[in-house]
């Protein structure tokens, strides 16, 4: 009788978990394939997002690269054109100074062809008085 009263007991313990149905569970599977389909395109559109952003961000590397460049560049063209800036003052400086010198020599030219002009002069009346004499 025990092993009848076992077997009762196993038996309704058995049947009172029962099996799930194929709608219950679609009951129960639905509404989550409803939320992993909306978190699916969520992460799409925000893997979408992150791309767009990481190649900003890698435009954005190139440009520094290339404004680091530019600005070498421009840094070296201003050392260059310091450097032509003041060979070309030195050149001024030399170019007046000659210029200065030049009209010295200019000036003493002159005067040494008046002193010539002079002394020309005077050598012809000292000949035209020692003819006369």
């Amino acid at each position: 009788m025990k092993r009848v009263g076992l077997l009762v007991i196993f038996l309704l313990l058995l049947s009172s978990f029962g099996c799930a149905t194929k709608e219950y569970v679609r009951q129960q599977i639905d509404p989550l394939i409803d939320r992993i389909s909306r978190l699916e395109a969520r992460v799409s559109a925000i893997e979408s997002r992150l791309n767009a952003i990481e190649g900003k961000v890698a435009e954005i590397d190139v440009a520094k690269k290339e404004a680091r460049e530019a600005k070498r560049l421009a840094e070296e063209a201003m050392k260059t054109a310091k450097d032509c800036c003041d060979k070309a003052d030195d050149a001024v400086r030399r170019a007046e100074a000659s210029a200065v010198r030049a009209e010295d020599a200019a000036k003493r030219a002159e005067d040494a062809v008046r002193k010539a002009e002079d002394a020309s002069k005077k050598s012809t009346k000292a000949f035209e008085l020692q003819q006369k004499k």
